[in-house]
């Protein structure tokens, strides 16, 4: 998975979707930024709610061969910035994604339509007859 870009954009889509987050917006900026080439920003409910996505996305991603360049913010929680250089992942708390407009920074840019697995993590059924 390691070179596969739409293979790490869309699990980075689903840890997020996995950790409760929201409002994820992926784009391709290519020739729009120099920093990289695909920007996923989503946010969470809280400072702690943000960080425990970002550790998620550290993680499946580490998992899957992938490793973090730089990570900023994780300890505050209020933004997180996971840079896997090709891709970059801002993570917000509500408040301050209204407050930086990040996507007008990328306005030109492709809104990317990611695979994300919307069933239950679970599909197994409660069997009261087992309960004593």
């Amino acid at each position: 998975m390691k070179n596969d870009l739409k293979a790490i954009l869309n699990l980075i889509a689903q840890t997020i979707f996995d950790k409760k987050g929201f409002n994820t917006l992926a784009l391709d900026v290519r020739g729009i930024s120099t920093l990289t080439d695909y920007v996923i920003i989503a946010e969470g409910n809280v400072d702690r709610h943000v960080s425990s996505i970002a550790q998620g996305i550290i993680d499946a991603l580490q998992e899957a061969g992938v490793k973090v360049n730089q990570v900023e913010g994780l300890e505050a929680g209020d933004w997180v910035v996971l840079d896997f250089l090709d891709v970059m992942v801002h993570l917000f708390m509500p408040g301050l994604r209204d407050k930086y407009r990040l996507e007008d920074l990328w306005k030109e840019s492709q809104i990317l339509d990611l695979q994300i697995n919307t069933s239950p993590l679970s599909t197994g059924t409660y069997d009261k007859s087992s309960r004593k």
